[in-house]
């Protein structure tokens, strides 16, 4: 998974024609870590997709023009807007992760 590094790759990246999932992160967040630990076979899984994932704190406007409150958050963009959006207290399990892939990747 690549690291958004700055607010103008992630309007570049968001703006394509091809879907893009984004995950929003945070060093501190433990449900992250965890979340860390069950992902990798997901990316594997839908691996024909691009993933990306950008640190909440470092773009603040991002997760709030997004409306990420809570962390870890996948969302997925295609053409510049927002098609989906796994919240954080739905994001606790890979079952959850996947569920929601399948119903948002048609």
């Amino acid at each position: 998974m690549e690291k958004i590094n700055s607010e103008q790759q992630f309007y570049d990246l968001i703006n394509g024609s091809e879907a893009v999932l984004v995950k929003f992160f945070a060093g501190w967040c433990p449900d992250c870590t965890r979340m860390n630990m069950f992902i990798g076979e997901i990316l594997e899984e839908y691996s024909d997709y691009k993933w990306f994932e950008i640190d909440k704190d470092e773009f603040p406007e991002i997760s709030e023009k997004n409306q990420v409150m809570g962390i870890p958050s996948i969302l997925i963009f295609k053409n510049g807007e927002k098609l989906a959006h796994l919240h954080s207290a739905n994001a606790k399990s890979p079952e959850q992760v996947q569920e929601f892939l399948k119903e948002n990747l048609a």
